[in-house]
């Protein structure tokens, strides 16, 4: 028996304002959460990306390829109930923040580090006033706990699909800094992308290239990206 699959089932897709934000109506009907949870959106902007996800749908519904309706689902299903979970766990990221962790050897690498990561370092104990404690090698460095609260804040602060865009440029690069700085527009996704993988691009031009690495370092780039987009998308 073949696998039944959801289809287009709707002629017209149009987005509405309502009290609680922005909404996705299929034939007028304001489109659900697969929890079926009102889908309110936080601004016309990313309620129209939305409507053009649907609106692109030609016969069956594929949601990987709807990457912002996943995405706002989940910030309204795993998100909204998880928050303060979510908070403290992409918070504890500052506490073994990639940035701090440095090279002892060889020193093109240490050098290639500090020219990327020195620069965000010094942004953050300004911009974010969060100095973090730089070490080389493997042994764990502890972070001031004023400093970790403080960056706590900063992630408290956001709204859940400010924290669902967080999430992506935080732990796919293993930073905290480099996924504020994103949302800060200090630095794009593609960049943060790129600094995160500095050890990795010296490895491959001393060692040769992993045809696996690259396929998944592309994909882990093509998500930073959605969650960049959707973190502009949900400012307006």
């Amino acid at each position: 028996m073949s696998e039944w699959k959801a289809r287009r089932f709707w002629s017209s897709v149009a987005v509405h304002n309502e009290e609680r934000g922005w909404t996705v109506l299929l034939d007028e009907r304001p489109l659900r959460t697969p929890g079926k949870r009102p889908l309110h959106l936080p601004t016309k902007a990313l309620a129209l990306a939305v409507a053009d996800e649907w609106q692109a749908v030609q016969d069956e519904i594929q949601p990987n390829r709807m990457p912002l309706t996943r995405a706002s689902n989940s910030a309204i299903e795993k998100v909204v109930p998880q928050f303060h979970g979510i908070v403290s766990m992409l918070a504890e990221y500052g506490d073994t923040d990639l940035l701090a962790y440095r090279a002892d050897k060889p020193e093109e690498l240490l050098r290639a580090q500090a020219e990327g990561w020195d620069p965000l370092i010094d942004w953050a104990a300004t911009e974010l006033r969060a100095p973090l404690r730089i070490t080389h090698g493997v042994i764990p460095v502890p972070q001031d706990p004023e400093v970790l609260l403080k960056l706590r804040a900063d992630v408290a602060a956001l709204d859940p699909f400010g924290l669902m865009a967080l999430h992506d440029l935080v732990t796919l690069p293993g930073s905290l800094i480099l996924g504020l700085a994103v949302i800060r527009r200090r630095i794009d996704a593609e960049t943060a992308h790129s600094l995160s993988r500095i050890d990795e691009e010296f490895q491959a031009q001393n060692w040769g290239r992993d045809a696996e690495a690259d396929e998944a370092a592309a994909a882990r780039l093509a998500a930073m990206r959605e969650s960049e987009r959707l973190w502009l998308l949900s400012r307006g």
